[in-house]
């Protein structure tokens, strides 16, 4: 009896210790860390359409990501994973385990990417600023961006397609289609314009795309974000006067030459509609793509006489304001001795 006693015991402490060292085993291969990633920045794992197991497996491989492979092989196996790859972009953190990393490779819970713009002037350069953050091809982008058909199923022109694009940040994944960016910038683009922002469009006799060609203008003259409503009320006052906007940047736009420091009188011969001294009202389309405090200046632009305004000589990026053309001459003339001290001459 003492014998059976002591067997069962024996063969409970083995049994105990077995299942200590297999729970240990299962608890290592799932939740150790296992990946050789920057501890702040993680690592970007990118699976294409249509790819396998063997291709995300090179793609860590290559990377020397995995530190223990065949624990990760053999949970990947055993959670099925390999029959169930799905495409994205799946951020891999320094303190993730085998079982986390396969259940949202499994999942497909993909990461989505910060996508930020701003200080944009063309098509171009918003592809080029966005168009490798996905996995479609740039030139796919370049070309819904130049698509009339597709400019006007959002409600543009091919002039004015570049006013959906607000600058700010936004979240997008990886897999998105050049369609779902689209729908996506209209989606920020009707949130931003409020029934209130509308309201105040149409009482200064805009409408957001006007709104938005006339902020891409005020954005051109001025960074400094205390001077734009007024720079705004010069260009509303030219407008209501019908007159000419002589807007300098709109020239440099139309000649695509963003290098220009001085508008010369040669410069202004130019057959352009983006040539606001040959032709009045607004241009046809944006000269930038605005900030959004550039658009609000526009909508709540500052009340005043001005007519006129030129930089100031102390090139501190602020302007000096005029009610007659004559004092604006003077002011211009004090700006071109300026540039010439320094010898600014193109």
């Amino acid at each position: 009896m003492q014998k059976n006693n002591k067997l069962i015991r024996y063969v409970f402490i083995a049994f105990m210790l077995f299942t200590t060292m297999f729970s240990y085993y299962v608890w290592q291969i799932t939740k150790t860390p296992n990946y050789q990633v920057d501890e702040k920045k993680g690592f970007a794992l990118l699976i294409p359409k249509g790819a396998n197991f063997d291709s995300v497996w090179d793609s860590l491989k290559v990377n020397k990501i995995v530190k223990d492979e065949l624990s990760f092989k053999f949970l990947a196996k055993l959670l099925k994973y390999k029959a169930n790859v799905k495409e994205g972009r799946y951020l891999i953190k320094a303190k993730m385990g085998n079982y986390e990393l396969i259940k949202k490779l499994r999942s497909g819970d993909q990461d989505p990417i910060k996508l930020t713009f701003n200080n944009i002037r063309l098509k171009r350069d918003l592809v080029h600023k966005i168009g490798n953050k996905f996995s479609f091809d740039s030139t796919a982008l370049e070309s819904v961006l130049n698509d009339t058909i597709t400019a006007r199923k959002y409600g543009f022109t091919n002039e004015t397609f570049m006013c959906m694009f607000l600058p700010n940040t936004y979240e997008v994944f990886w897999t998105d289609s050049p369609d779902d960016l689209l729908s996506t910038m209209k989606t920020w683009y009707d949130k931003f314009w409020s029934e209130e922002r509308k309201r105040k469009a149409k009482e200064i006799g805009l409408d957001p795309i006007k709104a938005q060609i006339m902020a891409s203008i005020v954005e051109a003259e001025t960074k400094k974000a205390d001077e734009k409503p007024r720079v705004a009320g010069v260009y509303m006052n030219r407008l209501r006067d019908n007159m000419p906007l002589g807007a300098d940047p709109t020239v440099v736009f139309a000649h695509q030459d963003f290098s220009i420091k001085r508008v010369t009188k040669a410069l202004l011969q130019i057959n352009s509609p983006y040539n606001t001294y040959r032709f009045t009202g607004l241009p046809p389309g944006p000269i930038n793509l605005p900030d959004l405090a550039s658009i609000d200046a526009v909508l709540n632009y500052e009340k005043h006489d001005y007519m006129y305004f030129c930089a100031k000589e102390d090139f501190s990026g602020y302007h000096n304001f005029a009610i007659t053309f004559r004092d604006h001459l003077n002011n211009a003339k004090i700006y071109q001795e300026a540039l010439n001290n320094r010898n600014i001459m193109k």
